[in-house]
């Protein structure tokens, strides 16, 4: 029998963070181009993340089921794992002319760089392994 006490809250990792280049277009002071900080999730965050991109779609009358839109529910996601450059920046919005961080990174990024940060999103918050790998994991 492992020791339990490797699961209890002061024991586990923090937050997994990382740097992420985005875009070679942002770049620092030094011409150099700016990393992103990204940053992990917990499961409970996450159920909050897709409740906010759920809503209740009737069928038919008087019978509603909910649904989940995949695409608002990944870019609140991506939302809430950039910890750098701040999305929510009012200033940082008005500069692209828009509202809201969801509509902020669609504006400021290319359809590439967009799935770019979208894969290491999912990345980072454990969305990267195929079922094959885990099934691997979990024999081993």
């Amino acid at each position: 029998m492992s020791d339990l006490s490797a699961f209890y809250a002061q024991n586990a990792t923090a937050t997994v963070t990382m740097e992420f280049v985005v875009s070679e277009r942002f770049k620092g002071k030094d011409g150099s181009p700016l990393a992103w900080q990204l940053r992990g999730m917990t499961e409970s965050q996450n159920e909050e993340i897709r409740a906010a991109a759920t809503k209740r779609v009737q069928v038919k009358k008087g019978v509603t089921i909910p649904e989940t839109n995949p695409n608002e529910y990944m870019a609140k996601l991506v939302v809430a794992s950039v910890a750098f450059p701040n999305l929510k920046d009012a200033a940082l919005q008005d500069s692209y002319g828009v509202k809201g961080a969801e509509d902020l990174l669609r504006k400021m990024l290319l359809p590439g760089e967009y799935s770019s940060l979208v894969e290491k999103v999912q990345q980072i918050n454990g969305f990267d392994k195929e079922m094959n790998e885990l099934v691997d994991e979990v024999k081993n």
